[in-house]
């Protein structure tokens, strides 16, 4: 009878060193990064915004506004135009649909501007987790007004440039305009930056205003 204890003993202990090693396994491969996968869960949460002339992107992020409908991150030079001259209503457009927001809250120093829309849009989640060197990201956006479109990289360092109040952090994916406002996300399907630029005259040099930044900045997530 001890030896059948002892042997029962034994294998419990196998399962549970076979459980624990198939969790870290299933850990392993969700961290793995799947551009695939990013871009069906981010895409639905990302807009071409038209801001009178000057078009850009904005995704859907955050808490429930209390009055209902859905806060949205872009980057303040993208409705700025409209925004000097007193005008607050600009447009989201996704797959032949539209639907009007307004502009809420602006904060140049940081390049960021939040919109509210009426309708329900997914959210996309946001990290506090500063994002790493080497980490591999992908870019949601409309370049040069091309909706549903999606970039990969990794990102290569924070830099302190001029006309930005905090450190913005340089990736590799490639940007082009109508990319600003959009969402920079990590392998977890978290948004961990704002894409805002890039270099002129170079390739592989983008610029995002951290995630963080923005959410201090405007109080929603």
């Amino acid at each position: 009878r001890a030896q059948a204890a002892a042997d029962r003993s034994s294998e419990g202990a196998r399962l549970d060193a076979l459980e624990r090693r198939a969790s870290d396994l299933e850990q392993q491969v969700g961290s793995q990064f799947n551009p695939a996968a990013v871009a069906e869960a981010a895409l639905p949460s990302v807009f071409r915004v038209r801001a009178g002339e000057a078009t850009g992107t904005a995704f859907a992020v955050g808490r429930e506004p209390t009055s209902g409908g859905t806060y949205l991150f872009t980057n303040s030079h993208v409705i700025e135009g409209v925004w000097d001259k007193g005008i607050r209503e600009v447009f989201l457009e996704r797959r032949d649909q539209r639907f009007p927001a307004t502009i809420i809250k602006v904060d140049k120093t940081n390049d960021v501007a939040l919109l509210q829309a009426k309708e329900k849009f997914p959210r996309l989640e946001t990290t506090s987790e500063r994002v790493r060197s080497g980490e591999q990201i992908a870019v949601g956006g409309s370049p040069l007004g091309l909706e549903d479109s999606v970039t990969t990289g990794v990102v290569s360092a924070y830099r302190k440039i001029p006309d930005f109040a905090g450190e913005v952090f340089q990736f590799d994916a490639a940007i082009n305009p109508g990319n600003s406002g959009g969402p920079v996300i990590n392998s977890k399907k978290q948004v961990v930056g704002i894409a805002t630029a890039k270099a002129r005259e170079a390739e592989g040099i983008g610029l995002a205003v951290p995630i963080a930044t923005a959410c201090a900045a405007l109080a929603i997530c």
